[in-house]
């Protein structure tokens, strides 16, 4: 199978979120990926949408400094806010306890900072999507069984939409549910084909 586009340039995902790499593999494209090893401290005073927006960029372009050959380049990076204060990944069980106990009949609102950037002309495109989860109220067995069960530990929020965490919600709000799970595919499509590849 080719590693390049039609036109010669390939494509690289500046992750190595293995989510992002399932999501990525849906527009049946082929695409390689690398880590960015960008440092993804929040700067003071910084806003979720701003942090993900710079942290998406700053990937797309610690990666392009690595390229010898014309390339598109993906980077992608996501926050979770709830009742304005950004929620990272719980690292652990009683973290993610804690972080549900918390998000219980909340609304948690998604952040997702895209860019796509062509290392030959440095043009790049760059986006944030929103998405927001309204949850049910969960009660401590309710927690505790899903997180024996799933174990999302890695995952901003506690959670993961694709399996049983769409258990936790009451509805879901937005315009693109791969943006919740960390590459908004619609708006990607979009500026794919902007650079001139055709996903269809």
């Amino acid at each position: 199978m080719s590693t390049t586009l039609s036109d010669g340039r390939r494509l690289l995902l500046a992750s190595t979120s293995p989510f992002r790499r399932e999501l990525l593999a849906r527009l049946a494209l082929p695409f390689t990926v690398q880590a960015p090893q960008v440092d993804e401290t929040r700067l003071p005073g910084e806003s979720a949408p701003e942090l993900v927006a710079r942290l998406a960029e700053g990937k797309a372009e610690a990666v392009a400094r690595r390229q010898g050959s014309a390339a598109l380049i993906i980077g992608s990076d996501q926050a979770a806010v709830l009742e304005g204060v950004i929620i990272g990944k719980p690292g652990d069980h009683e973290q993610a306890v804690a972080q549900l106990q918390q998000a219980s009949g909340r609304t948690v609102v998604f952040h997702t900072g895209l860019c796509l950037l062509d290392s030959a002309s440095a043009w790049r495109q760059i986006a944030v999507e929103e998405f927001r989860v309204v949850f049910r109220v969960l009660t401590p067995a309710m927690i505790e069984r899903y997180l024996r069960r799933e174990q999302p530990y890695q995952c901003a929020g506690s959670f993961k939409s694709e399996g049983l965490g769409i258990a936790l919600f009451d509805r879901l709000e937005g315009d693109d549910p791969t943006s919740l799970i960390g590459l908004p595919l619609i708006r990607l499509t979009r500026m794919l084909e902007a650079a001139g590849v055709v996903v269809l």
